[in-house]
């Protein structure tokens, strides 16, 4: 099967794969985030198993972040997990140093970018978010034991997400309901109290996945107000692979909430562009999580829901502007749709490369096609085109990728070894349309050879001839003798 993962458009960039070789790619960098307690970088490396030879060759050419890809076939090998640009500016630098300083909590910001400085400030501080109610009050016990205790609330029937009300609101406070855009103050720990989670206005909308499942399923049982505790199995946050530096695997969470705000999800089409450029590269990070943690379902989804961000019409500009005001606007349009343009690239090629794992090949080269028709030389695209085209027999049209990708990147091996494999594909089909003897034809011709009667062979004739020619002068030889004997 063809297998291709994202690596570079991971566009961290696929995550994947969403994306490799000639880098195939992941995206551009940004500021590190944690989505739902999950940290995503634009710079998002793929965690297939194993990456092949031919991944390789294309990813080193792409980016410095991605990592080779899947699998043991050339597909595998085609990552694009997201987009990972590494560069990040000297404040964000700034920041990660003093995460490492304290526990590692991590920041996850949608809304409210303006705020993401202060918001940082306060949230690396060793300072709790909730200090009415110091964890030590239940650090005394074991999550086994708080697991059991008849004092918290089931949130799911099999008893592995609980909750423990600290602060309860008015009865007649409504709780948030699906799709549903909800601000929540958080902090997260393990059972050894080491905070692994920490965000002062944490915003998300319930049921895109943009947090952990055990976030919205708790946001869902919380009224506006509410604080309380909550008690998630690994199932629930990151399961058996864990979340690298900080959450090690199967490890069972321990968080305090306090749902601050709930609203209706606002309209994408009245944001800004430039509104719209991060929260869709935040969903693309998104995206590039799942796929690192081979979960392409939620990959392809979290890429789908960045599409349709940066898909909305921009909003056109008001009257009664000046002619210089205006023609600065338009110049200012122009690069803001670059930059949208761009985005959508990364996302599109992220979601081929979801799409190849899961075997949609279909909607792969759909996906492809769709880059080439915004980005004509997207050297990645024209090689996964070119090698989902050639799986499907469509010689012609995949050699003519395949030769657009190697004049782009002709020191690139994998796109070399395509181009092998398509012109053995190629030559194969050409001798078996060369027509062949069929089996009723080879059999009439044998019939019809055992009813036509032998011809002499002149050669084997001559030498009867000579042979009875030398009896005969024998016998007239032998007569002789006896006769003169007998005389």
């Amino acid at each position: 099967m063809v297998s291709i993962a994202p690596c570079s458009d991971m566009e961290t960039e696929t995550c994947r794969e969403e994306d490799e070789g000639p880098s195939l790619e992941p995206s551009e960098p940004q500021e590190n985030q944690t989505i739902g307690g999950s940290v995503y970088t634009d710079n998002c490396k793929e965690v297939t198993p194993g990456s092949s030879d031919e991944d390789k060759g294309l990813q080193e050419k792409e980016q410095p972040g991605t990592v080779g890809s899947e699998g043991t076939e050339q597909w595998t090998q085609l990552k694009t997990v997201s987009d990972p640009d590494t560069e990040v500016g000297e404040t964000q630098r700034e920041g990660h140093k003093k995460l490492k300083k304290t526990n590692s909590w991590k920041m996850v910001r949608f809304q409210d970018p303006s705020e993401d400085k202060d918001t940082l400030e306060r949230d690396s501080s060793a300072e709790s978010l909730f200090p009415e109610y110091p964890l030590q009050q239940w650090s005394r016990f074991t999550f086994e034991e708080l697991f059991a205790a008849e004092d918290w609330q089931d949130i799911t029937e099999d008893q592995l997400l609980r909750k423990k009300v600290l602060e309860p609101v008015e009865p007649h406070v409504p709780h948030p309901t699906w799709g549903q855009e909800v601000t929540v103050k958080m902090q997260g720990v393990l059972e050894d109290h080491t905070v692994v989670e920490k965000d002062w206005k944490l915003v998300f909308v319930v049921g895109e996945g943009d947090v952990t499942q055990a976030l919205e399923e708790c946001v869902l049982s919380m009224q506006q107000g509410e604080i309380t505790l909550l008690l998630a199995d690994s199932q629930y946050a990151y399961g058996l692979l864990g979340r690298e530096p900080d959450v090690p695997a199967w490890s069972p969470l321990l968080y305090q909430l306090q749902l601050l705000d709930v609203r209706d999800k606002p309209d994408r089409s009245t944001l800004s562009v430039a509104d719209r450029i991060r929260l869709g590269s935040r969903k693309r990070e998104r995206g590039n999580f799942h796929f690192q943690r081979e979960d392409y379902v939620s990959a392809a989804r979290a890429y789908g829901q960045a599409l349709e961000v940066l898909t909305t019409a921009v909003p056109g500009g008001g009257g009664g502007v000046e002619e210089n005001a205006e023609v600065q606007q338009e110049e200012e349009e122009k690069v803001e749709l670059m930059e949208v343009q761009e985005s959508r690239v990364k996302c599109l090629n992220n979601l081929a490369a979801a799409h190849i794992k899961l075997e949609q090949l279909d909607q792969a080269l759909q996906a492809s096609l769709d880059v080439l028709t915004l980005s004509p030389h997207n050297v990645k695209a024209l090689y996964r085109a070119g090698k989902l085209l050639s799986d499907q027999g469509e010689y012609k049209e995949a050699m003519e990728m395949l030769r657009k990708a190697l004049k782009l990147e002709p020191s690139t091996k994998v796109i070399h070894l395509e181009l092998s494999k398509l012109v053995r594909r190629q030559t194969g089909s050409q001798d078996s349309d060369t027509p062949k003897p069929r089996s009723a034809e080879l059999l009439k011709e044998n019939t019809s050879s055992s009813l036509v009667p032998p011809q002499k062979n002149p050669t084997g004739t001559s030498w009867k001839f000579v042979l009875g020619a030398l009896v005969v002068a024998l016998g007239s030889l032998a007569t002789s003798v006896f006769l003169s004997i007998r005389q």
